[in-house]
C-alpha cells in the first residue's frame, strides 16, 4: 500500500522512515556538510550546494508535499519567509486580495510591500463571495486568506473562494498554520498554494523557527523552486530534522489541543466576566473578549499556568493581547473596525490536563472581580 493510501496519523508518523539511506536510520540522518563531492564533471550524486538541495530537507519537504497533496514543498527560515518565497512571484503594480483579519506580521509585510515595491492591496471581509468578485480588477493576481483567521478565528469558505479565483484565473493562497494538514487540506479545496508558519502546530514545542511552501502544479511548482533557490531563504537541516520530529506525533497533540480548547470554550461561555467566545469549531486555537478592558491586565498577572506570550501551537499554553503583541502593526481604529479590540485575548490551548488550564483561568478571574 503506498503512502498516500494511509491515514494521516500513520504518514506523519513514518515521515523518512521508509527513506533508502544507505544504512537504514529509522531516524533521518542530518547531514550538515554545506558541499558535495563530484567525481567528474557532470557526474554527480544529486546534490551539490545545501542551499539547492539536502537529503535532510528533502524528505521534509516530500513529507510536506504529500500531507498537503501538493506536487512540490519548500522548507524556509520562518513562516513570514514563506509568504515572502510566495509574494516574490509577483511584481510591482500587481493585486492582491486578501482577508481583512489578517496576522499582524502578514499586514506589516504587505504595507511594506505597498510602499516600498508598489503591490496593491485590498482587504476582504471573508465571508461574501460577491463582494469578493467585486473587488476585483485587471491587475489582480492573487487571493491570500488565512483560515480560520487570526484572532477572530472565522472560517472562510475556501470552496467558494476557490470558484472565484479560477474565474478570473487568479493563484488562490491559504495560510493553514492554524489547522494544519491534520485537520484540513487547502489544495484538496481548489488552493493553487498553502503556507505555513511551521514554527507553531507542525513544530510543536516552541523550538524551531521555519515554515513551509506547498504548490500545486508543475509550471508553479518550478517557478517557486528557482525563487527558493534564488533568495536562499532555505531551513538549515538541523531545523528540519526537529521539525520532521516535532510533525511525527502531531495527530496525537492535535487531538488533545482540540480535547482541552472545547473543554476551555464551554467553561469560558459560562464565565460571566466574558463577553464572547470566538473558536472556529476545531482545532486548539480560541480567542475571548472581556466584557471590561480595565481588568485584561490583571487578569494577564494572575494566571500561572498560560504564560502571557507571543506565536502558539505548543504544547505549552500561552495567552497572547493581540492588540499590543501579534497584531500591534495594525492602526488601532482599523483593527476595532472589524472587531480586534483592546478586550479580546488569545489562547493557544496546550496539552496540559484540561481541569488545569480551566482552575488557572479560574482563579484568574477570581482575582480580578
Amino acid at each position: 500500500m503506498s503512502c498516500q493510501q494511509h491515514h494521516n496519523e500513520t504518514v506523519f508518523a513514518q515521515i523518512g522512515n521508509q527513506k533508502q539511506e544507505s544504512l537504514k536510520a529509522i531516524s533521518t540522518p542530518i547531514y550538515l556538510s554545506t558541499s558535495y563531492r563530484h567525481n567528474e564533471i557532470g557526474h554527480g550524486h544529486g546534490y551539490d550546494y545545501t542551499r539547492t538541495g539536502n537529503p535532510t530537507r528533502d524528505v521534509l519537504e516530500e513529507a510536506m508535499a504529500k500531507l498537503e497533496s501538493g506536487d512540490k514543498a519548500f522548507a524556509t527560515t520562518s513562516g513570514m519567509s514563506a509568504i515572502q518565497l510566495v509574494f516574490s512571484l509577483f511584481a510591482s503594480g500587481d493585486h492582491i486580495i486578501t482577508c481583512r483579519d489578517v496576522y499582524g506580521g502578514s499586514y506589516r509585510y504587505f504595507e511594506m510591500l505597498e510602499q516600498k515595491q508598489g503591490f496593491q492591496f485590498t482587504y476582504w471581509s471573508g465571508s461574501d463571495e460577491r463582494e469578493l468578485a467585486e473587488q476585483i480588477k485587471p491587475e489582480t493576481k492573487a487571493i491570500f486568506i488565512e483560515t480560520p483567521t487570526n484572532p477572530l478565528m472565522t472560517n472562510i469558505d475556501m470552496t467558494a473562494v476557490s470558484r472565484v479565483a479560477k474565474a478570473h484565473n487568479l493563484l488562490f493562497i491559504v495560510d493553514n498554520t492554524v489547522y494544519t494538514p491534520y485537520l484540513q487540506k487547502p489544495i484538496a479545496d481548489g488552493a493553487d498554494i498553502v503556507i505555513h508558519s511551521a514554527t507553531k502546530y507542525l513544530a510543536g514545542h516552541n523550538d524551531v523557527l521555519a515554515g513551509v511552501v506547498v504548490s500545486k502544479g508543475e509550471k508553479l511548482s518550478k517557478e517557486l523552486d528557482y525563487i527558493h533557490n534564488s533568495i536562499g531563504s532555505t531551513l538549515s537541516p538541523f531545523d528540519c530534522w526537529l521539525l520532521m520530529r516535532g510533525m511525527k506525533t502531531l495527530p496525537l497533540r492535535m487531538r488533545q489541543h482540540e480535547d482541552n480548547a472545547s473543554q476551555v470554550k464551554t467553561y469560558l461561555e459560562s464565565q460571566p466576566l466574558v463577553k464572547n467566545v470566538l473558536y472556529p469549531g476545531k482545532g486548539g486555537m480560541l480567542s475571548f473578549l472581556l466584557k471590561d478592558e480595565t481588568r485584561v491586565v490583571p487578569f494577564l498577572q494572575a494566571l500561572s499556568l498560560f504564560t502571557f506570550a507571543e506565536s502558539l501551537g505548543g504544547v505549552e499554553s500561552l495567552i497572547t493581547y493581540p492588540a499590543t503583541q501579534t497584531h500591534a502593526e495594525i492602526p488601532e481604529d482599523v483593527r476595532k473596525s472589524y472587531g480586534l479590540t483592546n478586550e479580546l485575548l488569545r489562547l493557544s490551548v496546550g496539552i496540559e490536563h484540561a481541569d488545569d488550564l480551566i482552575e488557572d483561568l479560574k482563579q484568574g478571574f477570581a482575582a480580578v472581580e
